[in-house]
């Protein structure tokens, strides 16, 4: 099996899962490459080589078998980032904090690995979106690269303290409503538990074939998150007092002028995320989300 580890560039204390790995990945008898950013991190952190994994220039993602993502969500999103459209599957291992979208957790990690290894786990789908930034009819190519995979959300934002924004939010090319906001944030049902219900927008079952629109502190009161079939193009028009916003995919943010059109459209292929159980998303509700817990204390 060829796996690829990707991991985040910043917490020195998360390598210490590292031989862990090593060991289950070398008994497993696959074949091991790192990520370079990370590769670069855990050598600057005193680490240096494990035998029997090699760093080679990383070709294209499909000869991989697996992918393995060492931190939080953050870190599982950008890595779903560089899997694109490769169709491989990603085990998450949680070093960060909540790890929604993380299988398998640092302190525990031996076991459900070697579960993985073995191939004993099941794969969630997820639909992602394709985001182009779109100026004069014409797809800007310095703008997410010119097109952004998201796994989570599109967040349309004001741009720094100023004054709300107006958005003009279209379905196909038939005008849904102006939002009067701070904001608008389109998620996908795998990123209804993100910024989505951050911002009181509803909770979405994975593998729904939905988009969500929740606007960020809105100025009306009649302003409610919409759910939306994903077979709609949505196309965002901001106006600005600065002639500025900022858009993000999954974090990752741009400041835009405005007359750029935020293009939102389904992509094409699914993501494939590792679970060691099937319907995880109930479980991780509970156990993450502490969905419909009684605070109240016990008599």
């Amino acid at each position: 099996m060829k796996v690829i580890i990707f991991g985040n560039s910043y917490k020195k204390e998360n390598l210490s899962l590292l031989p862990v790995l090593f060991d289950v990945l070398t008994a497993s008898g696959s074949e091991v490459e790192i990520e370079p950013d990370f590769l670069r991190f855990i050598k600057e952190s005193g680490w240096g080589d494990f035998p029997g994994w090699r760093r080679q220039e990383m070709g294209e993602m499909e000869r991989y078998d697996l992918a393995i993502s060492m931190g939080g969500d953050g870190t599982f999103l950008r890595t779903a980032a560089r899997i694109g459209r490769s169709g491989v599957p990603i085990v998450g291992v949680n070093t960060g904090r909540l790890g929604f979208l993380t299988a398998i957790a640092s302190q525990d990690a031996r076991e459900p690995l070697e579960r993985v290894m073995s191939g004993d786990y099941h794969i969630s789908e997820r639909t992602p979106i394709l985001v182009e930034c779109v100026r004069d009819g014409k797809v800007q190519k310095g703008c997410f690269g010119g097109e952004a995979m998201g796994l989570n959300e599109v967040a349309v934002m004001k741009e720094g303290t100023g004054s709300m924004v107006k958005i003009s939010a279209y379905l196909d090319d038939v005008h849904l409503l102006d939002y009067q906001s701070d904001g608008l944030v389109v998620s996908t049902p795998t990123g209804s538990t993100a910024y989505n219900m951050s911002v009181g927008g509803p909770i979405v079952m994975p593998g729904s074939h939905n988009l969500t629109l929740s606007p960020i502190a809105p100025h009306s009161l009649t302003l409610r998150p919409l759910v939306i079939t994903d077979d709609y193009v949505v196309r965002l028009r901001v106006q600005s007092r600065t002639g500025r916003f900022l858009a993000s995919v999954d974090g990752r943010s741009e400041a835009m002028d405005e007359g750029t059109e935020i293009v939102i459209k389904r992509a094409p292929f699914k993501m494939k995320v590792v679970f060691l159980q099937e319907n995880a998303f109930i479980a991780t509700l509970k156990d993450k989300l502490l969905w419909g817990a009684d605070s109240r204390a016990k008599s």
